[in-house]
């Protein structure tokens, strides 16, 4: 069987050692969604995740055990949103470091962090990993956007990866 609640964390181990494609790949295969295909075997509902699927040796191979009552939707989240978009809340500001599949050129995203909407833009510009970022146009050392000035409602940040 498969215990889907610790997946996630290979996934930010994947991430955190730099193999984006391996990361996103464990992301989809218990994704709920990616099971509709074989939801008469899976007999769960497309938008819950579960706690463990019955494996090949089951009298119930495929099918969901445990839905609504597991941590995998959260730890997933996680994985997702902190390891593989790569935005992390910290004390000095939200650091950016995505570890996104190589497949995609790009993506969107919103983060509300101590009352600012952060607007993040990332960009792939070749193969790699290295991060560079421009905070309202202006470029900061590092992966580490700093907390805006008082009163600041809105920050722009602009992320390229390669």
């Amino acid at each position: 069987s498969v215990f889907c609640h610790t997946n996630p964390w290979i996934m930010i181990a994947e991430a955190i050692v730099g193999h984006p494609d391996l990361a996103f790949d464990y992301y989809t295969r218990i994704n709920p969604s990616a099971r509709e295909e074989i939801s008469e075997i899976h007999r769960c509902e497309p938008y819950v995740y579960v706690q463990t699927i019955a494996g090949r040796d089951a009298p119930t191979h495929g099918e969901a055990k445990n839905s609504w009552l597991s941590g995998t939707a959260a730890w997933n989240y996680v994985a997702i949103s902190q390891w593989i978009l790569g935005i992390r809340a910290e004390l000095d500001g939200l650091r950016v470091h995505p570890v996104f599949p190589t497949s995609w050129n790009s993506f969107t995203a919103t983060r509300q962090f101590r009352g600012v909407n952060y607007l993040i833009k990332v960009q792939r510009t070749g193969p790699g990993m290295n991060v560079s970022i421009k905070v309202d146009g202006k470029p900061v050392e590092g992966d580490l956007v700093p907390l805006p000035k008082d009163g600041q409602k809105e920050v722009q940040v602009e992320v390229t990866v390669g």
